[in-house]
């Protein structure tokens, strides 16, 4: 007698699992609801933002200052990947109308707890690099070198440029049940204030 399978009945352990992952989020959504906030507020702080050209293209460098609050730590911890997006800007002022947009740029990465190997990975785009633990992951996302923004044919030299860098959390890709967790917690919204500086192209920046 040969054993058979239908596609239902492969499907079942599939969908166990689907539906384990998807109570596991309800379970630590709820937790995380009724948990007292701890700490201080989430905050970060742009300490110097500049942006400059380099060889065929503008870049920014950035240091940025911010801490994981205890309750972002435990959720990363427990499975859940956290996106951080960095958010660069730059307009060129118009006396006449809306100041007119030149580059909108963002850098997104995803922080994860690999269980497995019991170390954090930072991916962005293709790249990952693993870490021992979420602070020394989180340091190397705040210090921007060499980011590449625009092109320099993008910018008129001499010309006068505003520009715009700030750093979030991205709660939106938080699964669904954490983030009406996070709705109006400010443990939770990690981010910074928009650094606002000026900029002449084709020089560095001050």
């Amino acid at each position: 007698m040969t054993d058979s399978s239908t596609p239902c009945s492969r499907k079942l352990p599939e969908r166990r699992r689907f539906l384990g992952r998807v109570s596991a989020l309800l379970v630590l959504g709820a937790c995380m609801a009724g948990a007292p906030a701890r700490g201080l507020a989430a905050e970060a702080e742009i300490r110097s933002a500049t942006l400059l050209p380099v060889d065929d293209q503008y870049v920014v460098n950035a240091d940025i200052v911010a801490e994981l609050t205890p309750l972002l730590s435990d959720v990363v911890a427990r499975g859940v990947s956290l996106y951080f997006v960095t958010e660069f800007e730059l307009s060129a002022p118009r006396w006449y109308w809306l100041d007119e947009e030149v580059v909108s740029k963002t850098l997104t990465y995803r922080l994860s707890y690999q269980s497995l190997t019991r170390q954090y990975r930072l991916t962005t785009g293709a790249l990952h690099q693993n870490f021992s633990s979420a602070e020394e992951a989180l340091r190397t996302m705040l210090r921007i070198r060499s980011w590449g923004v625009a092109d320099r044919a993008a910018l008129k030299t001499g010309r006068t440029y505003n520009a715009a860098l700030r750093f979030r959390l991205d709660v939106g890709e938080l699964p669904k049940p954490l983030q009406v967790s996070a709705f109006g917690r400010k443990d939770w919204n990690l981010g910074s204030d928009w650094y606002r500086w000026t900029y002449v192209a084709g020089r560095d920046s001050k």
